[in-house]
């Protein structure tokens, strides 16, 4: 069964945690954009985690039968870009992250906080919504 946009940025996100991401959100970008429905933002603390983020990310989907449309940044790896359509995933150093302010620019999406390892589900994730 495919799924949706929302089960594929959790899923994201739960992928991200197993290499310790930092500060793992994703934004629902439904209904301010058409370029995607989520974007889904984490970060490392160093350009080998930055990669180790993104081969989870790439690799654990890959293995679940999802395969990146686009996928870039690899040789800098300050900032990896892994798009699926749909959900578009950016793992940052944090220098980088600071500096674009993603969330900053999108500052009217409904934001959501990942925190820890976590089970498929919602029990652990946190709802914000900013405006």
């Amino acid at each position: 069964m495919a799924r949706t946009s929302q089960e594929r940025a959790v899923r994201t996100a739960e992928l991200a945690l197993t290499k310790k991401a930092e500060n793992v959100i994703s934004m629902d970008l439904r209904g301010l954009t058409s370029t995607c429905d989520f974007f889904v933002i984490c970060g490392g603390t160093s350009d080998i985690q930055v990669r180790a983020i993104a081969d989870a990310i790439k690799n654990g989907l890959n293995d679940e039968g999802e395969k990146p449309w686009h996928v870039e940044g690899y040789e800098g790896k300050r900032w990896i870009l892994l798009d699926y359509v749909d959900v578009v995933v950016h793992v940052f150093d944090e220098e980088t992250r600071d500096y674009y302010q993603l969330e900053r620019l999108w500052g009217d999406a409904k934001f959501r906080t990942f925190e820890d390892e976590q089970p498929s589900g919602d029990e652990h994730a946190r709802e914000d919504e900013q405006a």
